[in-house]
């Protein structure tokens, strides 16, 4: 079996030409690569996958402090104090969370730059 041989850049590969195929190459990767923010809209579905992160976080903080509220209840014998709490402060941290979930989804995202556009290296 033949060994490929070695391939060293000659003076052909090095020119503006080459540079400015790379550069345009590596423009297309890092658009590529770069991911969409976080669409709240109705048609997509990146919106409909927000859309359902937010009722989780919802239910999930409604549910969770009636069942913090519950466990009170049960062990402090405070029937329906604890429940009734719970579900009240459930309901506003899950309010609050949802709330800040969605403005800064719908906030542009701010980047720091260097002087030259690109990622500043103390950041």
């Amino acid at each position: 079996m033949e060994r490929p041989e070695k391939s060293t850049p000659t003076g052909k590969d090095m020119d503006g030409d080459g540079l400015a195929r790379l550069e345009a190459d590596l423009t297309a990767f890092e658009a590529k690569r770069r991911k969409p923010p976080l669409a709240l809209g109705v048609g997509s579905a990146s919106g409909a996958g927000a859309g359902y992160r937010l009722l989780s976080q919802m239910l999930g903080g409604i549910l969770g402090g009636v069942g913090l509220g519950w466990l009170v209840d049960h062990f402090a014998h405070t029937t329906p104090w604890g429940v009734v709490i719970g579900l009240f402060a459930g309901g506003g941290v899950s309010v609050w969370s949802t709330v800040r979930m969605a403005s800064d989804a719908g906030a542009p995202k701010v980047t720091k730059a260097g002087p030259d556009g690109g990622p500043r290296d103390d950041a």
